[in-house]
């Protein structure tokens, strides 16, 4: 565990601006800002309608509308920003192209530092070439490392959220949990609430290091059938499929007949995604949870529960 951070538990002036904040993470952010009472920034595409703004206002941040790829104007709605935090969500479009512009502008301006679109599983040690939105972040730290600000990303494994939603890990009408490899490799999971928490945190703290590991839970395909089963009353098991392994040629198969071109995440990323958690890669460690004392960190039964 990391030590403790110096930053003020009561509220702050400091200004932080927010890009990707009409997004599900974006939004939570800004509200774990604002409730820190920290000046918040927001910078929204030319064209966003007025009912993904509204939120952010009532949240009491300043609205800029900026288009993402103008340099000029991005650099001029980051002055006395004390940190740019970056919750886009593209393809290289938007990670590549659009961030850097971000990030350089921010740089012009004269912003201390910059947290990047990362939150996902360590990426950092992980192979290339194996997880196409990985393969995008790393890419960006190519440049973000020779930017002459402060960098901090944080690293959150999956978001626990997905659970009962897109991750199919949980199969509920068949009371199966599915598995590839070990049922008992750990896997780590984030309630996007915590994950934009800590990350209001970490924005508002001078000293956070280059890189925050942080997980709600670190669970397994075992755990997660025994909490089901619990929480369900009914009795969940394993499910295994086969070894990791088996998961390539799978990605390949949907990759042909599911390309979804232009979407984030298709079913194929989303399998390469957990190809690289069953097999252990980029598993979080050490964690720095602790980093920022007072957060809540929600649990797989209660997200289970909310069901």
């Amino acid at each position: 565990m990391s030590e403790r951070s110096e930053e003020s538990g009561s509220g702050t002036s400091e200004r932080v601006l927010v890009a990707g904040a009409t997004g599900g993470l974006g939004l939570r952010i800004v509200r774990a800002l604002a409730a820190r009472g920290a000046s918040v920034r927001v910078l929204v595409r030319p064209g966003t309608p007025l009912d993904r703004i509204d939120p952010l206002r009532r949240l009491g941040a300043e609205v800029v509308r900026v288009d993402l790829l103008h340099a000029a104007t991005v650099t001029t709605a980051c002055s006395d920003v004390a940190c740019v935090v970056s919750a886009l969500n593209g393809l290289a479009d938007t990670i590549l192209d659009a961030q850097t512009v971000l990030l350089d502008a921010a740089a012009a301006a004269g912003v201390p530092r910059f947290i990047p679109s990362d939150f996902a599983l360590d990426f950092t040690r992980t192979a290339p070439g194996r997880n196409r939105n990985l393969d995008l972040r790393r890419d960006f730290h190519a440049h973000l490392d020779r930017a002459p600000l402060r960098a901090t990303s944080v690293l959150n494994g999956a978001f626990m959220d997905m659970l009962t939603g897109t991750m199919p890990l949980i199969q509920f009408g068949l009371r199966r949990v599915l598995c590839f490899g070990d049922p008992d490799q750990p896997l780590d999971v984030t309630a996007m609430d915590d994950v934009a928490a800590y990350t209001g945190r970490a924005a508002l703290d001078p000293q956070a290091p280059r890189i925050l590991r942080i997980a709600g839970a670190v669970t397994s395909a075992s755990d997660l059938a025994r909490t089901a089963s619990e929480v369900t009353g009914e009795p969940f098991t394993v499910l295994r499929l086969g070894g990791p392994g088996l998961l390539t040629p799978v990605i390949a198969a949907a990759r042909i007949l599911a390309p979804g071109r232009g979407q984030v995440f298709p079913v194929w990323q989303g399998l390469q995604y957990w190809r690289d958690m069953v097999e252990g890669r980029g598993k979080l460690e050490p964690l720095d949870n602790d980093r920022y004392p007072g957060l809540h960190w929600t649990g797989v039964r209660e997200v289970l529960g909310r069901r």
